[in-house]
């Protein structure tokens, strides 16, 4: 089965601050726009962030634990390869990003052991970016 892209159309309250967390500070090329929405590509995917006033999520994240951390929900991401999670690290880290859960390894040596980090965009979107040794495990029960 081949992977089909997906869309997903985001709420943000502050569309220049959006627009430029994910192209400058994600490196992410944007595509088509106008005064109140803006295409990006999410590493194959479609990403719009549209502007829309604050939302409840927004305004205060609700946790679940999850490996004995508080990962924001809802929540979105990407899995990346090993060597392209380790990248996105290392830049979000070079630029300084505010985690809310810095990089690190979840459930080590378990099944579904993968690498994580949590951050929120300016408009208070949550983001997870996750990577599995073995992607094999992606499904793992």
């Amino acid at each position: 089965m081949t992977l089909a892209p997906f869309h997903l159309a985001i709420p943000v309250f502050d569309l220049a601050a959006a627009r430029h967390f994910y192209a400058d500070v994600f490196g992410l090329q944007e595509g088509r726009s106008s005064d109140h929405w803006v295409d990006f590509n999410f590493f194959g995917h479609q990403l719009v962030i549209h502007e829309h006033p604050k939302t409840a999520s927004q305004a205060a994240a609700h946790t679940n634990a999850v490996d004995g951390h508080d990962v924001p929900v809802p929540h979105f991401g990407v899995v990346l390869s090993w060597d392209d999670w380790h990248a996105l690290a290392a830049r979000l880290q070079a630029r300084q990003t505010a985690f809310v859960l810095e990089p690190h390894i979840r459930f080590k040596g378990q099944v579904g052991e993968q690498a994580t980090l949590f951050l929120f965009d300016p408009c208070g979107n949550a983001l997870e970016f996750k990577a599995f040794r073995d992607i094999g495990q992606l499904f793992a029960t």
